[in-house]
């Protein structure tokens, strides 16, 4: 019960000081992802944890299941690229834009920063409140609905007050980013291990950057 209620309220915590944040402030990707975000996601995950006397390995900071982990994080990753690129042939009027919004950053610079922003967000929310949920309610269905939902509305804010999307495309981005924490949830009750959640998330943040 005392997880359940720790995981609940980190997932409230995020979305009050995490939206917050993201209203007043809106420094370079870089200073956000490498020391921004691990303080507000992270931090609070390993003080709870400790609070628990739980060891890392309750995250699904494991070498267990590795392999399984790839195969379906390739697997599921591939839908979710073939997802953005129909979205992105939608939007660009019948025509792939695959130079749509990547950014300024060098390539490896990017790809590093979406395996760091992977990592606190899927331990975050995976490999800690997921699991929790689901732990408590004892049903993977409904522990994954319900922390997807937190997940979509922890995005929100990124949606209106840093890209400035008008609400059809908001819309759309949410529901294509609920829809993803359903799918990480679901390789990583396969699994156990946070690797593939991670994964995954690099595999579908790189498609969702052309939809924007």
């Amino acid at each position: 019960m005392k997880s359940f209620k720790n995981a609940i309220g980190l997932a409230v915590y995020l979305l009050i000081v995490w939206g917050f944040y993201r209203f007043l402030f809106q420094l370079p990707e870089t200073i956000e992802e490498i020391f921004i975000k691990p303080i507000v996601w992270l931090l609070p995950v390993f003080f709870l944890l400790r609070s628990e006397k739980e060891k890392i390995s309750s995250l699904g900071v494991t070498v267990k299941n590795l392999f399984p982990a790839v195969y379906y994080a390739l697997g599921l990753g591939a839908f979710f690229v073939m997802e953005a690129m129909i979205v992105n042939f939608v939007k660009y009027g019948g025509q792939f834009n695959l130079g749509a919004n990547i950014g300024k950053l060098p390539f490896i610079t990017s790809l590093g920063l979406s395996f760091i922003t992977a990592f606190s967000e899927e331990i975050t929310f995976r490999g800690y409140i997921f699991t929790r949920v689901w732990k408590y309610l004892k049903n993977e269905i409904l522990a994954n609905i319900l922390t997807s939902l937190f997940w979509g509305l922890v995005h929100v804010p990124i949606a209106f007050f840093v890209w400035k999307l008008d609400l059809t495309s908001a819309l759309t981005y949410l529901f294509l980013t609920t829809l993803f924490g359903m799918g990480s949830a679901f390789v990583y009750a396969r699994t156990k291990n946070i690797f593939s959640p991670i994964l995954l998330h690099v595999l579908w943040q790189w498609p969702i950057i052309l939809f924007r």
